[in-house]
């Protein structure tokens, strides 16, 4: 019996939603019937003047600050390391010494390179002596000149090892980590030694639209704020836009930023890159959604008020911005475009206006 309930309450349950359902869209309907009706037969339609307004292009985008020159320092030479001269935080200039390698292997090495060098100097000259008075061949002379040789380039070599004994910054920048300690050994391999960073110069990244990456050029010079120092000046110039959009439609835009004489910015702070641009000329505009399927259409459908009847139009389109569409020919200022409704609209249709 207690089944039989249940089924029972069930049963009506669902045959009060689907009466819901049913209602409600009944409801729908009639609500779309009386929008059509308001126009008294006519198709009913939205409408907007067709007005001379002025453009402004001015934007602002966020991004992050990065390093101009960030540089993972490896080592060159397998040893031991003998001294280190920076700690990090330290300012160093390109050349500068940063810590120095144990070199006595490096000098064995270069030792023998030079003796070996010398000994090769006076063989060919025993074997350029004996060739004059017929005592060896050419092919004998050709290879102790070739031996000469061979033995300058290893010594070179090894001059450049023990060079590289002084472990020298490569960039002008701040030692932002130290990976080494004295006494450690590194090797050959590419041990990490030290991470450099220039922010004398930084970048700016940011994304902006479509609309909005179409007015920027590689030169253009940018003012820029920073959230942490309000009150300071900075200012960048554009050198890098993408030639394709990311995955979210953006397009990705770097800008160079000059630091102040402080070096107050670091990487990783948050910045603001404010766009300027030149006053524009007023500019036709009307909204996005005036276009019969969409912009790349360029038709339209004007509103013809002697008889409230629909007209196509062929538009040539500009800009983009935002809601609304620059028009650079086809519409002239005081007209009515159509802005909803023209899926019912063929040219000559009668149409009533719905406010």
């Amino acid at each position: 019996m207690k089944r039989v309930i249940i089924i029972i309450v069930v049963v009506v349950v669902a045959l009060g939603a689907i009466a819901y359902v049913l209602s409600n869209n009944k409801k729908k309907n009639e609500e779309k019937t009386a929008f059509i009706a308001k126009g008294g037969g006519a198709v009913a339609v939205r409408v907007a003047s067709v007005e001379k307004k002025v453009v402004d292009l001015d934007f602002s985008a966020n991004g992050n600050f990065i390093p101009n020159k960030e540089l993972n320092f490896l080592s060159e030479n397998a040893g031991r390391v003998k001294a280190i001269f920076v700690d990090e935080g330290d300012r160093v200039t390109k050349g500068q010494v940063l810590a120095r390698v144990d070199a006595e292997i490096i000098n064995t090495d270069k030792e023998t390179a030079q003796a070996a060098y010398q000994n090769a100097q006076r063989d060919e000259a025993r074997y350029q002596s004996s060739y004059e008075t017929g005592g060896v061949t050419q092919q004998q002379l050709d290879q102790a000149k070739l031996a000469t040789r061979n033995a300058k380039l290893r010594l070179q070599a090894s001059q450049r090892r023990v060079s590289d004994a002084n472990i020298k910054s490569p960039i002008n920048g701040i030692v932002n980590k130290r990976y080494i300690e004295v006494g450690a050994f590194v090797n050959t391999q590419g041990t990490q030694l030290f991470e450099l960073v220039d922010v004398s110069k930084l970048k700016l990244k940011v994304n902006v639209n479509e609309s909005q990456v179409a007015s920027l050029k590689v030169g253009d010079q940018i003012n820029i704020k920073s959230t942490v120092f309000p009150n300071e000046k900075f200012s960048g110039k554009v050198t890098f836009i993408a030639a394709k959009a990311d995955a979210t439609l953006n397009f990705p835009v770097e800008i160079e930023v000059s630091n102040n004489a402080k070096n107050s910015l670091r990487a990783g702070m948050y910045g603001t890159a404010v766009f300027n641009f030149p006053k524009q000329a007023p500019s036709i505009l009307i909204p996005r959604t005036s276009f019969v399927g969409s912009v790349s259409s360029n038709q339209v459908f004007v509103l013809d008020q002697s008889n409230n009847t629909s007209k196509i139009r062929s538009v040539v389109t500009g800009r983009i911005l935002g809601d609304n569409v620059e028009i650079l020919d086809g519409l002239k200022e005081g007209e009515t475009v159509i802005t909803s409704g023209q899926i019912n609209l063929t040219d000559g249709t009668a149409v009533s206006i719905v406010k």
